[in-house]
């Protein structure tokens, strides 16, 4: 039956009215989820993940990693209640190698001092553990959780829990064997994985910014160059983390306060002394301290060769983002020399390790928007 016609003037009440297009909003609706909700939740997570970084550094290089000797996931949460308990906190302490060999000394006002930095940091991992548990079981009960995002979201509550397990692993290194310190593989272990969970949420959060068809239609313009380049970058920057815990964990950062020398000649003395020859990549502050600034250079080497392919995309969001990226990597180059020739203070130590943070994150959104162009006028960068 053909379909009746309708005059223009005919009165709006007496037709069906079109649907209306559905308006993003907090918590979207049908099979959207809460994008933007889980958006905000991951911001929480990433600004707190920053401070646990922080605050572990602070940890470190205050020496008081060791001052807790038990892992009490739990009853930790408390600290000491009274002189009695802090006298058996002390106790403690003073039965580990650290206490006998480095700081046999030690008032108990200055054991306080250290243990309230390592409750700060296990409890701040707490609240990130809390805050994770909080967050996904809440929108997972309002099934507002995005098809497919269930295992992404889960899987930084499991990073997580694995987080605390090494950390505890990492810790207990230090309390035997004549040690008095923790071993510096097993810090860039635990390091590693801080800037893993951090990359995974970065990731997620440039995700989330923009709707599941959006992502979809903008996928089919990928750089994969660029995209290849920024992965190549990402990759190098997280082993030069890794290496920068190895010479945190030895504090290989305070010998050799000069730059571009060591000792004033090219590499240092002694470079091979510990056998088996394995040991000095680990545990010899210079060679530790020559292969992070080897590696520094063949890392802003190849990062310049990246922001100089990537400032040319045909996307000018993209191009911007390696902008900032290139910004950042000679910042961070210029941090790097500064904390060596001052012996690697507190506030510049923690600088460079809040610049290796920004950088990584930086990499992060130019891969995120080679693989996703933002969209952009017809007249937009040729």
């Amino acid at each position: 039956m053909a379909e009746k016609k309708r005059s223009i003037f005919e009165e709006v009440g007496g037709a069906k009215t079109a649907p209306v297009p559905r308006a993003g909003g907090l918590i979207e609706k049908g099979r959207g989820g809460a994008r933007r909700g889980i958006r905000a939740w991951l911001a929480v997570l990433f600004l707190l993940v920053v401070a646990m970084i922080v605050v572990g550094g602070l940890t470190r290089l205050t020496d008081s990693g060791l001052s807790i000797t038990e892992w009490r996931p739990v009853t930790g949460a408390l600290p000491p209640m009274g002189a009695a308990a802090w006298d058996a906190e002390f106790a403690k302490y003073k039965a580990t190698p650290e206490f006998q060999l480095q700081n046999s000394d030690m008032t108990l006002a200055a054991f306080k001092s250290i243990y309230w930095w390592e409750w700060g940091h296990r409890q701040l991992g707490r609240a990130i553990g809390l805050v994770w548990a909080v967050g996904f079981l809440g929108f997972l009960a309002a099934r507002k959780i995005p098809p497919g995002w269930t295992g992404r979201l889960l899987l930084l509550g499991g990073l997580g829990a694995v987080q605390g397990a090494i950390g505890w692993w990492m810790v207990a290194s230090g309390l035997g064997d004549g040690r008095t310190d923790v071993l510096s593989y097993r810090l860039a272990v635990h390091l590693g994985i801080a800037f893993s969970i951090l990359g995974l949420i970065a990731w997620d959060a440039f995700l989330l910014s923009r709707p599941e068809p959006a992502l979809m239609t903008a996928r089919r313009s990928r750089d994969a160059r660029r995209f290849g380049l920024a992965t190549g970058l990402m990759h190098m920057v997280l082993l030069q983390v890794l290496l920068g815990a190895l010479v945190a964990g030895i504090d290989a950062g305070r010998n050799y306060p000069e730059w571009p020398l060591m000792a004033g000649q090219i590499v240092p003395p002694d470079m091979f002394d510990l056998t088996p020859v394995w040991r000095n990549f680990f545990e010899n502050p210079g060679l530790v301290q020559l292969v992070h600034r080897v590696f520094g250079y063949t890392v802003f080497l190849f990062g310049l060769v990246v922001w100089w392919r990537g400032r040319h995309s045909a996307s000018r969001s993209t191009a911007r983002a390696f902008d900032w990226m290139g910004v950042m990597l000679f910042g961070q180059v210029v941090l790097g020399i500064g904390t060596v020739l001052h012996g690697a203070p507190l506030p510049l130590a923690i600088l460079h390790q809040l610049g290796a943070v920004t950088l990584w994150v930086l990499i992060l959104r130019a891969r995120f928007l080679s693989q996703y162009p933002a969209a952009q006028s017809v007249r937009g960068r040729a």
